[in-house]
């Protein structure tokens, strides 16, 4: 096992909190010392390396964001050379996306795996909470059921929607594949 190797690409739009998931998943701040940059604006604009600090033989690539003008959906693949990783974790901060859809389909075109990860919750938590009949639980239950319609409504063929809630350093997020 010490001889493989696992290149995980983080994709998604452009602001979704990819390079936050980096930090988040290798258990270092934003502004820890090799930290992915994090920003407000366009902040990724190169496919990046950042190896895991405790298994070796893993690194997560964080990737730019796509449909942006540099990064246009329709050469997004080829330019970020998509076919050269071994599993995909698609991030998205709000509702449902076309992109999310067309990343999942090439992702299933070349019959490899994924993990869709729904961020920045705790936004739409704050959003909600203004509301006079506010309930958390209603909230992550709507945004729970928003990704299983957005997955079966676009029919990705054999995906299986497994909703599991957890808590990261910045945001609650939401996945399934």
């Amino acid at each position: 096992m010490d001889d493989i190797t696992l290149n995980i690409a983080i994709t998604g739009e452009s602001g979704a909190g990819k390079s936050s998931f980096v930090n988040a998943f290798r258990g270092i701040s934003d502004e820890g010392e090799g930290a992915a940059p994090t920003g407000i604006v366009e902040t990724t604009s190169e496919v990046t390396p950042y190896p895991h600090p405790e298994y070796r033989n893993v690194t997560l690539w964080d990737l730019p964001g796509i449909n942006t003008t540099k990064f246009p959906a329709d050469k997004y693949l080829k330019l970020v050379g998509f076919e050269k990783f071994d599993f995909f974790i698609i991030v998205s901060a709000v509702r449902f996306k076309e992109n999310d859809v067309k990343l999942a389909q090439e992702i299933q075109k070349m019959k490899k795996k994924f993990y869709f990860v729904r961020s920045k919750i705790d936004n739409d938590i704050n959003a909600e909470r203004r509301k006079r009949d506010f309930s958390e639980e209603r909230t992550l239950t709507k945004i729970r059921d928003d990704c299983i319609q957005g997955w079966s409504t676009n029919q990705l063929a054999n995906s299986r929607v497994q909703p599991t809630l957890s808590r990261l350093e910045l945001s609650a997020s939401f996945c399934c594949h």
